[in-house]
């Protein structure tokens, strides 16, 4: 054979490589343009808000009072936003729709682990203590959507 044929009766390796490399390449950017497409963007995030809670005497019983000192405000609805002290759920009373700055709200004890969320210390329906006396409770708001905390606080009585 003559040097000028030796190179025509080899098999084509480097087409089949070639094709194998960019049907590769075709299936990895349709990967990551259906990642963007359906909805692998960033989680969703819970308001950034400000609340200190304290505590403050409603008919003669130690409720709670939450005031918004600033930040985004809380959607007030049980399907957005979740209250609870020491882990007891804390139910919602004559509330309005959202939470801003400024506003207060209060938690009285209305039974054994039962509490009521309210915008008036009339509303609050305190019949029983929160807290007694040198004790201390946790309470908790929760974005529901993102499953974030929104606040984690102790109050003393």
């Amino acid at each position: 054979m003559s040097k000028a044929n030796q190179f025509l009766d080899e098999d084509a390796v480097s087409p089949v490589i070639g094709v194998i490399l960019m049907v590769a390449i075709t299936v990895i950017l349709a990967a990551v343009i259906a990642a963007f497409v359906f909805g692998m963007g960033p989680p969703e995030q819970a308001p950034q808000a400000s609340i200190r809670a304290s505590a403050l005497e409603i008919n003669d019983f130690n409720s709670v009072m939450l005031e918004h000192q600033g930040g985004d405000e809380v959607t007030l609805t049980s399907s957005v936003t979740k209250f609870s002290v020491d882990g007891n759920a804390v139910d919602y009373g004559p509330v309005g729709d959202y939470f801003s700055a400024g506003d207060r709200l209060y938690i009285g004890a209305n039974g054994t682990d039962t509490y009521t969320l309210a915008n008036t210390t009339a509303d609050a329906d305190a019949t029983e203590n929160v807290g007694n006396s040198t004790e201390t409770v946790d309470l908790t708001i929760i974005d529901v959507q993102s499953q974030q905390m929104i606040a984690d606080l102790t109050v003393r009585f």
